[in-house]
């Protein structure tokens, strides 16, 4: 479990193709207390550590994380927003996320507004629906609120922290972003269904 709460930038270093897709992942984490098969979310993508050095971790990743995910787009020096799984008695700065990734949204607009900057996206029309107003998404691993919805497109505002903190600085029109829904968004939507 995570909070996405972003806690280190790291760098897509090594890419190699296998039975599964092998990434090099450089990081500022203090790998000697980072035990081989502990979880990092990397980009908001729960993954294992298979193997680990001074200032770099490596993970496995699986076809299925691939379709279902942004990290198939991957690249050498791509930036990646990290967060290592959450520890009892950690703060709970964000919300609970699980680093399933539920599917992938589009960035279709970004707008500055003051020293914020509001962005639009559109999310599959199987997730939308679990999307609403001042709820909860993680985005790329970021815990965010949602300030608006209409259809599939929803929005998001950044504010300056934000942008300079995580890799959303980086984000322009078009990119497609890792979205998981708010667990709690899923499990009421699919009660109702049995009301």
């Amino acid at each position: 479990m995570f909070t996405g709460i972003i806690t280190d930038i790291g760098t897509v270093q090594q890419l190699e193709q296998r039975g599964d897709m092998r990434a090099r992942i450089k990081s500022a984490y203090d790998m000697a207390g980072v035990d081989i098969g502990a979880s990092i979310a990397c980009d908001g993508v729960c993954l294992t550590v298979v193997s680990k050095g001074q200032g770099w971790f490596d993970v496995d990743v699986s076809a299925e994380t691939l379709t279902k995910s942004n990290l198939g787009g991957w690249t050498m020096g791509r930036r990646i927003n990290l967060e290592r799984a959450l520890r009892v008695g950690d703060e709970l700065g964000g919300h609970i996320v699980s680093g399933h990734v539920d599917g992938i949204a589009k960035v279709v607009a970004m707008k500055d507004e003051g020293d914020s900057t509001r962005v639009s996206l559109e999310a599959p029309a199987e997730l939308a629906r679990y999307i609403a107003s001042k709820g909860s998404v993680a985005l790329n691993g970021t815990s965010l609120t949602v300030n608006e919805v209409e259809g599939t497109v929803f929005g998001i505002n950044f504010i300056p922290h934000t942008k300079i903190a995580t890799t959303w600085g980086d984000v322009g029109v078009g990119d497609l972003i890792n979205l998981e829904i708010d667990t709690l968004a899923r499990y009421v939507a699919r009660l109702s269904e049995y009301s």
